[in-house]
């Protein structure tokens, strides 16, 4: 059931952009907003006291290594992972240098996915407004159905795909300690850029504000 979630998240994000006007796209910046407040929070309450349990030093450098990591990806990617999309018209093949930086993200995000946290629901709500707004420019951009319908396609499977691995192969089981470090800098680094970019000059307005604190009451309390 989890993995058809996560897959649907990408799905209910097309179907939304769809019937999605470009002046409606403004209204994303408080989703997204919400969405990097209650991923920030749950990596936060639950994921960084999992990693800590035993205290250990590389578990420091090991959450480093998910930030540069991402850093990385994003280089590629162009921010893509909270709601920065650059497609450009004249380029209708298939985009796989934004497929491949996005596809290891998304692969990576499901590893840490248990019944012992509320990472699953995290996700989910951070994948949908990401697939509405890459959907949205795919769409805008006049690239073919066949195209966007295959890239979001794979990239609805790779989370589900990872979180599988992790679940059922004791050789990536066995590293979930620090495979979820790499995945909490990842997080943080995503969570927190989503955070600043929704402000227009750093400053937050009430809308915004308030979806944010919604969103880290909310996943206290969960």
């Amino acid at each position: 059931m989890n993995y058809l979630l996560l897959f649907l998240a990408v799905a209910i994000g097309y179907f939304v952009a769809l019937f999605l006007k470009k002046k409606e796209l403004r209204n994303m910046e408080v989703f997204l907003a919400f969405s990097g407040a209650f991923l920030l929070s749950i990596t936060v309450f639950e994921l960084l006291p999992h990693v800590f349990e035993t205290p250990s030093k590389s578990i420091g450098v090991y959450i480093m290594l998910g930030i540069l990591l991402q850093i990385f990806l994003e280089f590629f990617s162009k921010g893509a992972e909270h709601g920065h999309v650059h497609l450009h018209a004249e380029h209708k093949h298939f985009p796989w240098i934004l497929f491949l930086s996005l596809g290891i993200h998304a692969f990576l995000e499901g590893f840490p996915i248990s019944e012992d946290n509320n990472l699953l629901l995290a996700i989910i709500i951070h994948k949908i407004p990401v697939a509405i707004i890459l959907s949205f420019f795919f769409i805008t951009a006049g690239y073919k159905r066949t195209t966007t319908l295959l890239f979001l396609f794979f990239f609805a499977l790779l989370t589900p795909l990872g979180s599988y691995l992790a679940s059922n192969y004791e050789g990536i089981h066995k590293y979930e300690t620090q495979l979820t470090a790499v995945v909490i800098g990842i997080f943080l680094h995503v969570s927190t850029t989503i955070l600043f970019e929704s402000s227009k000059n750093h400053k937050f307005n009430l809308s915004k504000m308030t979806a944010v604190i919604l969103a880290v009451i909310l996943a206290y309390f969960i």
